[in-house]
């Protein structure tokens, strides 16, 4: 058996998208800031086979002990899916923003992802196939000056993962991007966590282009 991660489980969308990869047989790993938060998150999900680990995507160490604790228990990762909700911290206007309000966004849309990548690829291409999947905001794909932390940490993430598309196809390891514009809105026909969810599992079985789009960006 074979393991999802999901760096930046919550309620909505995390939780979503553990049971459906639970219901293709799927382990899952649910990691976020409070052990406690993702203890309660997995019992929520339900299945011997999901469990919760604590670590801030902004702590290097935390991140890996969390994905290598997650591969020792569960299974090998084969899907990694990064998509924490930023910090209100990081969502200034533009000229609001100084290079202090932009070192915690970088660490957490750039660094994590580069290290949680690097942490789970050795394990994937031991299995010889793998997906890495990114979650992000409308500023993913359209810089937004009200929220510039993100929005210039999102487009450094959206660059890293458009090359490990390109890079990783040939080992089987597909990378996709799925942009939610707007909030995650339970009952809405384009970002209901469920239908998410399910674009998410085709974006994983699918494998063929990179950047997909909840909803039309206004």
């Amino acid at each position: 058996m074979t393991t999802l991660a999901i760096v930046g489980a919550g309620r909505g969308l995390g939780a979503a998208v553990a049971r459906r990869f639970a219901a293709e047989g799927f382990s899952v790993a649910l990691i976020s800031r409070s052990q406690e938060h993702v203890d309660e998150l997995a019992k929520e999900v339900g299945g011997a086979d999901c469990a919760g680990y604590a670590a801030d995507v902004r702590d290097p160490t935390a991140l890996t002990g969390a994905l290598d604790a997650a591969a020792r228990d569960l299974g090998p990762i084969e899907v990694l899916q990064y998509s924490p909700l930023p910090h209100r911290d990081f969502l200034r206007p533009l000229l609001d923003t100084t290079v202090a309000d932009l070192t915690g966004a970088v660490e957490f849309s750039i660094y994590g992802p580069v290290t949680a990548v690097r942490q789970v690829l050795p394990g994937m291409r031991t299995l010889g196939r793998g997906t890495i999947l990114f979650a992000n905001g409308g500023s993913g794909a359209r810089p937004n000056p009200r929220v510039a932390g993100t929005s210039i940490a999102f487009a450094g993430e959206g660059a890293y993962a458009s090359m490990l598309h390109t890079e990783l196809a040939p080992e089987n390891i597909h990378v996709g991007q799925l942009i939610i514009p707007g909030a995650i809105t339970a009952g809405d026909p384009h970002t209901d966590p469920d239908t998410l969810a399910a674009t998410l599992w085709h974006l994983h079985t699918d494998r063929t282009g990179f950047r997909v789009f909840a909803r039309d960006l206004d």
